[in-house]
């Protein structure tokens, strides 16, 4: 267990750490599983231990969109904000590939941040990067095209992951980013017969690296 994320992200604070997992329970789950819906209450607090997490918004019309991934070591602000607040949730956490996760009471959650300033410290970081992420989604959608956004991102899910091979469907990428999958197969065809990327079964392989 020394080896832990939890470990590297709180590493001058091993009591921490320890706290941490006595009053979590970690729990398993598999590509396309919901661990949180929107409406649901929010009980405990997730943090990935291992894996990754995407979070969505659906509007009124049913459309959803992508806000932001969550990594190993990281956790969802807006779960934070929303159990400390007795709120429901009003995003959805769907799980993007085979992950492990730890969840932490929210009673003992707002216990931590009075007991240990690295915890709030971690929050903060948190609210910090989601919300530049969020301000991302937001630029996107105001200036870019959908053209723009598609490898946008494919950029994103490649560098999250390490690899240029993304595992997906036209349908998820269309839902993540807020279109229409005919759309998304236009583009994707486009680009590769351009030569920036190589279609397979449910995979893209990028040939290109971002530019930015």
């Amino acid at each position: 267990m020394q080896d832990s994320v939890l470990y590297s992200e709180f590493s001058s604070s091993p009591d921490l750490v320890e706290k941490l997992y006595r009053v979590g329970v970690t729990k398993n789950y598999s590509e396309g599983d919901i661990i949180l819906d929107e409406n649901a209450s929010i009980r405990s607090i997730p943090i990935v231990m291992k894996g990754m997490i995407k979070v969505i918004r659906t509007e009124e019309d049913g459309r959803e969109i992508l806000l932001y991934y969550i990594k190993s070591g990281e956790s969802c602000i807006m779960s934070f904000l929303g159990g400390m607040h007795n709120e429901k949730s009003i995003v959805k956490a769907e799980v993007e590939e085979d992950s492990e996760i730890l969840f932490l009471p929210v009673d003992q959650v707002s216990l931590f941040i009075k007991e240990h300033p690295e915890w709030l410290d971690y929050i903060f970081r948190l609210y910090h990067k989601r919300f530049e992420d969020l301000l991302d989604i937001i630029n996107a959608i105001a200036f870019k095209k959908v053209d723009e956004r598609l490898l946008k991102l494919l950029y994103k899910k490649s560098e999250i992951t390490g690899s240029e091979t993304i595992s997906t469907t036209h349908e998820q990428l269309a839902n993540e980013l807020g279109t229409a999958r005919v759309v998304v197969s236009r583009l994707l065809k486009q680009l590769e017969e351009e030569g920036r990327l190589k279609l397979g079964r449910n995979k893209i392989v990028l040939l290109e690296k971002d530019n930015g």
